[in-house]
């Protein structure tokens, strides 16, 4: 059965008509009309193509959350509310944000603005965005990356302006107040996101599909496995726009409910798979210190607001950010296939380059992480922009040490051979003994070892090992973990 999608754009109902499932959100705005948001690098990355989409907050109401509207293909938003920089203001009605931006000076070619707006629209909606205590004169801030006005400047670290430079643009950011209560956008956040419908479309050869449930993305998994599966689409959606991919038949699976669970347990936590990034690190509300070390290195606020653990564990990429640190927690996949589920230990998950153990009409269903953690952990990821870039080198480390011996320790890896992997031989190399500088520095030798990393052209083989072998040096110097006994 096929559907007639639609998608509500600044408050008009808007169908969605003989749409491929390639044609990204951005071209399909664009083509009606709606100019404001724009392509500047197709690949999720300057964020002048931001836009704002209307998603549960998971109390019952609405969280204004910026996308790449470049990379989500526009048949994903069947159902959905979305606002552009067109819908926020107009020419004698500007909203808050775009009246600070121009009386402060942050546009001059006028490119990326819009994305700006959007992002910083999103986060001046944020619930619990909380001004710094009066009595500091508007001086003070929880750190260096929020404003006094609780603005946090993660919110735009997905946007790149190429003219104005970013001190204009901070200090609109920072001049905006708490919405007012009768502000029209503030006032859409006490009431629910639109619901999820299932859609199914074809276009020529080309099929889209979002199942109701697991049981029917199963069988369709089932049915045909050469389908894709997307979720945040923030891997799909770069090959689709650089390399001109095309999927005969598209399964969009980041709203099922099965797929969106999390539990605190006693023994372990689970996260759903397709929870994006930004939503599990609400949720998780700092339960789990190494991941938190994770979240601000990971792209940027633009694409953790779409990106998912399953998706990044899917690709199986040596180079995503999450699997060295999922590694060091030991964390365990939940796989569901049409013969119901099973577990695997995500270090026998990857198989090869770019291949799992996962089955075709397997889903990634959830990871699960067991307690109690580990107490001294570190991420460290080696690049050459601190935020929204991909890593050369990234090293995961979980460390447990009593009476000063190593009792426990788990050190996850990427980028340094053809899947992510545990650095096995150091894990032996330090557990049952002295956790001191001697043995620190034996384990880093072997750690340089570790993997079999490649000259590319984000860094040689040579300066990976290095990485590798200062990262644990580097660890154990600020660490804060008392030294024991050399035996």
């Amino acid at each position: 059965m096929t559907t007639t999608p639609s998608v509500l754009v600044n408050g008009e109902q808007r169908p969605v008509v003989d749409i491929e499932p390639y044609v990204t959100a951005l071209d399909w705005l664009r083509d009606q009309g709606l100019t404001g948001a724009k392509e500047g690098c197709a690949e999720g990355e300057c964020g002048a193509c931001s836009i704002m989409v209307a998603r549960p907050d998971g109390e019952g109401g609405t969280l204004w959350t910026a996308l790449n509207a470049c990379l989500v293909p526009v048949l994903s938003l069947d159902g959905q509310e979305v606002v552009t920089a067109e819908g926020l203001g107009k020419p004698g009605a500007l909203h808050p944000v775009q009246e600070e931006m121009a009386h402060r000076g942050g546009s001059q070619c006028g490119y990326c603005t819009p994305g700006f707006i959007c992002s910083m629209a999103a986060e001046n909606y944020r619930p619990d965005r909380t001004p710094a205590d009066p009595s500091s004169n508007g001086k003070a801030a929880a750190d260096p990356e929020h404003g006094p006005n609780g603005f946090d400047l993660h919110a735009l670290s997905g946007n790149l302006c190429r003219c104005t430079g970013y001190r204009p643009i901070r200090d609109a950011a920072y001049a905006l107040d708490v919405p007012p209560g009768d502000d029209r956008f503030a006032r859409r956040c006490a009431t629910p996101a639109p619901a999820v419908p299932a859609t199914r479309v074809r276009v020529g050869d080309a099929e889209f599909a979002r199942p109701s449930d697991l049981a029917a993305a199963v069988a369709m998994l089932a049915e045909r496995p050469d389908a894709t599966v997307i979720a945040g689409c923030t891997d799909w959606g770069v090959e689709v726009n650089l390399r001109g991919t095309r999927a005969p038949f598209v399964i969009a699976v980041d709203r099922l409910p099965e797929l969106r669970t999390f539990d605190v347990g006693p023994s372990e936590i689970e996260i759903g798979a397709a929870l994006t990034l930004s939503e599990a690190e609400r949720l998780l509300e700092g339960r789990i210190p190494l991941l938190d070390q994770l979240w601000p290195q990971f792209a940027s606020r633009l694409i953790r607001n779409g990106a998912t653990l399953g998706g990044n564990l899917g690709t199986a990429s040596p180079i995503g950010d999450a699997p060295p640190a999922l590694l060091a927690l030991e964390a365990t996949l939940v796989l569901a296939g049409p013969g119901g589920e099973r577990e695997v230990a995500l270090a026998d998950y990857f198989t090869g380059y770019r291949q799992t153990a996962k089955q075709p009409a397997e889903l990634i269903r959830a990871v699960r992480i067991p307690l109690p953690l580990a107490p001294t952990v570190a991420f460290h990821k080696i690049a050459k922009r601190r935020f929204d870039d991909i890593s050369s080198v990234a090293i995961a480390f979980a460390l447990q040490v009593a009476e000063g011996v190593v009792e426990r320790v788990a050190i996850g890896l990427g980028g340094v051979a053809a899947t992510p992997i545990r650095a096995t031989a150091t894990e032996d190399t330090l557990r049952g003994r002295a956790w001191t500088a001697d043995t620190v520095r034996e384990a880093a030798a072997v750690l340089g070892g570790e993997g079999t990393p490649i000259d590319d052209h984000r860094a040689s083989a040579a300066f990976r090992a290095a990485m590798l072998e200062q990262s644990l040096l580097k660890f154990h110097a600020e660490s804060e973990v008392p030294e024991g006994k050399a035996s």
